[in-house]
């Protein structure tokens, strides 16, 4: 129960009820007052129980053209009415199996979601920044400054291809400030009948 207590910690930061040390992350903020529900149940098509296969590059930012892949799981569920949900997620790598967890929160005050991932190789590692975006045109685009081996580099998750049984996810990395990005992650789902 210690790992759903963090991600009540992450959720409750995010949408604003304690004062979440990355809440002030390239966020535009809305007028006072504001309050933007239209993306409310952009991430609502991923509740359910899916099957992923990854593509995933073995070398990120290094020049690497050599990519693995494998299969996974992933159960997604809606938390606080909606304004949250979170996906379990299994791996199994050619290194072996692992979890992960992603915690979302919506914030009405921007419009936008915040997106964390929990590796359950290091449950008690720092989290990473929260990559924070919304869906335009039913493409979802999140973005976030990170490190990668000590050097500053923008992330991006896309969510795109949507429809009620598969969904497409890739995750981006840019060395340059997001002049140029590789895309070092590829994950096609398909819902579980």
């Amino acid at each position: 129960m210690r790992g759903f207590g963090i991600i009540v910690a992450v959720v409750l930061m995010a949408t604003g009820t304690s004062g979440g040390v990355n809440a002030a992350q390239d966020t535009p903020a809305a007028p006072t007052g504001a309050s933007d529900t239209s993306g409310l149940h952009d991430f609502d098509f991923l509740v359910g129980e899916w099957r992923s296969h990854s593509r995933r590059l073995k070398e990120r930012l290094a020049g690497s053209n050599e990519w693995e892949e494998f299969e996974g799981t992933i159960v997604s569920r809606r938390l606080m009415d909606g304004f949250a949900n979170v996906d379990d997620t299994v791996f199994h790598t050619p290194e072996g199996i692992y979890r992960g967890v992603a915690p979302r929160a919506y914030d009405s005050k921007t419009g936008q979601w915040a997106i964390w991932w929990i590796d359950g190789r290091n449950p008690f590692g720092n989290l990473d920044p929260p990559v924070k975006g919304r869906f335009v045109n039913g493409i979802g685009t999140f973005y976030a400054d990170d490190n990668l081996r000590g050097k500053p580099i923008k992330v991006r998750f896309t969510w795109s291809h949507i429809t009620r049984t598969s969904a497409r996810w890739e995750q981006s990395f840019s060395p340059d400030g997001g002049k140029t990005w590789e895309t070092n992650w590829v994950q096609r789902i398909e819902r579980v009948k």
